[in-house]
């Protein structure tokens, strides 16, 4: 029997590729990438074509929400506002924030899902060690989900699945390597392309996750790290 639809939205990242790994166990990959204006963008689609011909995933979304630069506020998009580095933030909601994201993707994942009759929509979000983004919480996507349900055609039934929600970075790399998911393909940093810059947060967060987990990084990093 033919697998069942899943998108999933892969942003090039460490948490996106293993939430793919997981999907591809039971579904049918559609693979959404959305550029928006970050600073790595072109890094982060690179990863993106590469985690994609590794799975052999020909159903592929590369799209474009520039409003989200357009607005600005985050240090993501607008290059005014410094990338913290050196620490992992203890505020609730860092400058890395870009201002409700995630229910952009969301949305184009369900209108996508929709069309192609996809089950579930796949994003690898994590409650535990991450840098305090409110879209990235259980309650988001629970809600979420309702907004789906009252949102779409009666006969479509599709849900957010976030396989790494309570999951640790460490737990994460480990699942990945189980998985056999392409790590040494990812890019995590906020602020660098041709080599992480191991100073923002989001390098911090992954340096720690691989030394928690006992495994060397594969990606290549500006900073020597242990």
């Amino acid at each position: 029997m033919a697998k069942p639809i899943a998108v999933c939205l892969l942003s090039g990242g460490l948490d996106s590729c293993v939430a793919t790994a997981v999907a591809a166990k039971d579904y049918d990959l559609a693979l959404l990438h959305v550029n928006y204006g970050q600073r790595t963008q072109a890094r982060e689609l690179k990863a993106f074509l590469d985690i994609a011909d590794f799975y052999g995933v020909k159903r592929r979304l590369v799209t474009d929400v520039p409003a989200l630069s357009q607005i600005g506020g985050s240090a993501l998009t607008c290059k005014e506002i410094a990338i913290p580095e050196g620490q992992i933030s203890s505020r609730e909601i860092p400058i890395t924030y870009v201002p409700f994201r995630n229910a952009h993707f969301l949305a184009i994942a369900v209108s996508w899902g929709e069309l192609l009759g996809a089950k579930r929509i796949f994003i690898g979000a994590s409650q535990v060690d991450f840098s305090g983004y409110p879209d990235c919480r259980a309650s988001f996507f629970e809600a979420f989900n309702r907004v789906i349900e009252e949102g779409t055609k009666p006969e479509t039934h599709i849900r957010i699945e976030a396989p790494l929600l309570h999951l640790t970075k460490a737990q994460i790399v480990k699942l990945g390597v189980e998985l056999n998911a392409p790590l040494h393909l990812t890019w995590s940093c906020y602020q660098r392309e041709d080599m992480a810059c191991g100073r923002c947060e989001s390098c911090l967060l992954r340096l720690k996750g691989f030394r928690e987990a006992g495994l060397e990084d594969p990606i290549p990093y500006q900073v020597p790290h242990d």
